[in-house]
């Protein structure tokens, strides 16, 4: 198993595009939350009547605890990008025949599938690495007086990890499956922007939120929007409240697919044509 690890690691940290997305998500991850946190204090800045009840509404979205909900809600956002890293790896093994190379250098099958979950589970820990650090930055810059609650929440950090190996495992079997990076690249943006968040709102409203177990929306349900939008409204209170109890079962529902994912994965390369 060290054997695979360190394998991988040695094809990957060769490969340009992967440092170049990691820069990405460097510089993205934490973007969208200081533009998030810009708005916060642009809203509540000031002595005008507006900006004291925008604040007394919001409270402080950034700080310990709520740092660590807030930060992994915007980041969400941006798991497009590992996917497409992880589809361009996987299907660069297909295009210059590499994964020939390793059965002929002695792997079997299984092991190089199993080499292929941790190139998406050692991204998923360098994503949430980040995450991490934007949330600790945020947490301490944004209302220091708040430093001795940073320990709350901290559920947020492994839900985090787990949403996105969840997604970044959909876009794996995407690029696995198909093997062309253009061809899997389509169908996985078309997908993930359009079919399923289409899908997601009908259901909401005309199917009895059955859209809930889709693919994406099954990790996605992991962290719902922070506790500041519960505050406008009673039905949002009332959303807030539901989305916050449900969040055990997707951990299960999450769990389940990406197991299953996986286990597609290694039965279809068992039978498939190298």
């Amino acid at each position: 198993m060290i054997a695979l690890i360190k394998t991988e690691w040695l094809k990957i940290k060769k490969y340009p595009a992967f440092w170049w997305m990691l820069g990405i998500v460097a510089l993205t991850y934490p973007g969208i939350n200081a533009i998030s946190f810009y708005g916060y204090t642009k809203a509540t800045t000031g002595k005008e009547l507006t900006n004291n009840i925008a604040k007394m509404l919001l409270g402080n979205p950034f700080a310990f605890p709520e740092t660590w909900h807030s930060v992994a809600y915007f980041s969400s956002f941006f798991v497009l990008l590992p996917s497409i890293l992880v589809i361009m790896m996987v299907t660069n093994e297909y295009t210059f025949r590499t994964h020939r190379q390793n059965i002929i250098d002695g792997w079997s099958r299984s092991e190089f599938i199993t080499s292929k979950l941790f190139d998406v589970l050692i991204i998923s820990v360098i994503v949430a690495l980040v995450y991490l650090a934007v949330a600790l930055f945020f947490g301490f810059y944004s209302d220091s007086t708040f430093a001795n609650r940073w320990a709350e929440q901290l559920q947020y950090i492994p839900l985090f990890l787990l949403q996105t190996f969840a997604q970044l495992s959909i876009a794996f079997m995407l690029g696995y499956l198909i093997k062309k990076a253009f061809i899997a690249l389509g169908v996985f943006l078309f997908y993930y922007l359009i079919v399923e968040n289409i899908a997601v709102q009908y259901a909401r409203f005309k199917m009895d939120d059955i859209g809930r177990f889709l693919p994406f929306e099954i990790s996605d349900r992991l962290i719902p929007a922070p506790a500041f939008f519960s505050r406008f409204g009673k039905d949002a209170k009332a959303s807030y409240d539901h989305s916050i109890s449900i969040i055990p079962e997707h951990v299960v529902y999450s769990i389940l697919l990406t197991g299953l994912i996986w286990l597609i994965c290694y039965a279809v390369h068992k039978k498939r044509d190298l």
